[in-house]
């Protein structure tokens, strides 16, 4: 970057500079010669370092009770949901599909509400209701109840992935985000295996009046009403604003933002601005391969219990062995995000995890599961590998792609919904009448894991093209990192924007 230039519009409302001073070192100043903060490498690791102490733990176990909360009624299933409500024919995939509608519906609105009044505030109200909701569910007698609860709860539960991906993106430089959101979402695999686990103990209670699975979501519910008051009073508004920080590690922050992630740091929401998102013809590609992601995700976070079902063992050990597959999962996630950061890449990764979901099922479909157990076991490893990475650097991905934060939090709030919407086909494939082997659901999940490597590649080798397109055109090569955000406003339309892939 060069120096002696004045920071952008967003920094401040007093005017601030950046200037070498005698040891090279960029240093962020005031008009009048004050300095606010010395630019140095060791200033930003520890500045780095306070936020995933402060952040990021109580990020990933919110997240980890909103996976618990949302995943729950597979592992009830196991242990006598239906019977014990009476559910019959397709009722229970019905209640599965049902909170995918309202999630969609209510999560751009829900995810507007964020950027005005701060996830800080907008993420802790939306835990608060979602561990209420599966409270809730301890009193149900019947499949109207239930219905009705799942409605609720996926209106609840709609923006807080995407705003907390936003959230993420106001503390964390776009090369910085793909590992700290991947230690965030691996929350979700260890939700899953936690939730094994948790149904393996809670499904030995055999004493008092309610049903095995009850407890189970009472134990659940409670725990996260109780988080959510502490993340409401924990959670910072922003980087620039944290009050654990002085004012030179707030100065340096906000420097930060402006030149590595955001156009305008902290930029009042603008609904007609913010749409614009959808004139650009990669977001539509975007969202079709989260469509493509959405049916194995939802697939394995819904049904893995059915899946490895088909092994042959009790309901207890069944629960037991999903939870390998999901630590796995995480671990791939953590591996392959590293990597993303480290290379500066995110489309190779992202096909290397539909690449897994595509192998993994396909070999679940194809082999004798009851003769080949271990092979079938490791295709489970597989369908978890291919599901997590691809989720969260798809999501990196784009909003690396997006410095006005308006555009990005509306694209992340379509995009992530309608992954998650996929839920409704995950919930109709996995039909009772194809247990065990669920063939067509398998077939038509890998089916989708090929469609999305197939729009990963095609998108990638777009945006490096574009990319040489646009050096040819001024004369210049130009990499990601050479162009403060700042300059990137209109995105594509910006002269010096190059793509992130």
């Amino acid at each position: 970057m060069s120096y002696d230039e004045k920071l952008g519009p967003g920094i401040s409302d007093e005017s601030k500079y950046i200037e070498a001073n005698e040891a090279g070192e960029a240093v962020v100043s005031k008009e009048d010669g004050t300095t606010l903060a010395v630019i140095t490498s060791k200033a930003e690791k520890s500045l780095v370092w306070k936020f995933d102490l402060r952040i990021l733990p109580l990020l990933a176990v919110m997240y980890l009770f909103n996976s618990l909360d949302k995943s729950n009624l597979g592992n009830a299933k196991t242990a006598g949901l239906e019977a014990n409500l009476g559910l019959v024919d397709t009722q229970y995939n019905t209640i599965l599909s049902v909170f995918f509608v309202p999630y969609v519906l209510t999560a751009p609105f829900l995810g507007i509400l964020g950027k005005k009044y701060g996830p800080h505030i907008v993420l802790p109200c939306m835990m608060f209701c979602f561990g209420f909701l599966t409270l809730m569910v301890v009193t149900v007698k019947n499949f109207a109840g239930l219905m009705t609860i799942r409605w609720f709860l996926g209106m609840s539960e709609s923006a807080f992935f995407p705003l907390v991906i936003y959230y993420q993106t106001t503390f964390y430089r776009r090369g910085e985000l793909a590992r700290r959101l991947a230690i965030f979402y691996a929350a979700q695999s260890i939700a899953s295996a936690f939730s094994g686990l948790l149904a393996f103990g809670v499904f030995h209670i055999h004493t008092g009046s309610l049903a095995d699975w009850r407890y189970l979501f009472l134990i659940e519910g409670l725990a996260t009403i109780l988080a959510s008051g502490f993340a409401f009073w924990y959670l910072p508004k922003s980087s620039s604003e944290a009050k654990f920080l002085n004012e030179k590690e707030k100065a340096l922050a906000l420097y930060r933002m402006q030149v590595d992630s955001s156009s305008i740091v902290n930029e009042k929401f603008d609904l007609r601005e913010s749409f614009k998102i959808f004139k650009h013809p990669t977001s539509w590609m975007i969202l079709g391969i989260e469509i493509c992601l959405g049916v194995p995700l939802q697939s394995v976070q819904l049904f893995l219990p059915q899946i490895i079902a088909r092994l042959g063992y009790d309901t207890v050990k069944t629960n037991l062995y999903t939870v390998a597959p999901n630590v796995s999962g995480a671990v791939m996630l953590l591996i392959l995000a590293f990597a993303s950061d480290y290379t500066r890449l995110r489309f190779p990764f992202i096909a290397l995890g539909f690449l897994f979901t595509f192998i993994g099922f396909i070999i679940y479909a194809a082999i004798d599961v009851k003769n080949d157990l271990q092979v079938a076991y490791f295709a489970s490893f597989m369908m978890t590998w291919g599901t997590s990475a691809p989720s969260v650097l798809l999501d990196v991905w784009y909003n690396n792609n997006i410095a006005h934060e308006g555009r990005r939090v509306v694209l992340t709030s379509f995009g992530v919904p309608l992954a998650n919407l996929m839920g409704v086909v995950s919930s109709n494939i996995f039909l009772n009448r194809d247990a065990p082997k669920y063939i067509p659901a398998l077939g038509t999940t890998a089916a989708f894991g090929a469609m999305g490597l197939t729009l990963t590649l095609l998108l990638g080798a777009w945006m490096i093209v574009d990319n040489k397109r646009r050096d040819a055109r001024q004369g210049v090569k130009l990499r990601v990192q050479d162009v403060p955000t700042e300059r990137l406003r209109e995105g594509p339309g910006a002269e010096e924007f190059r793509w992130f892939y």
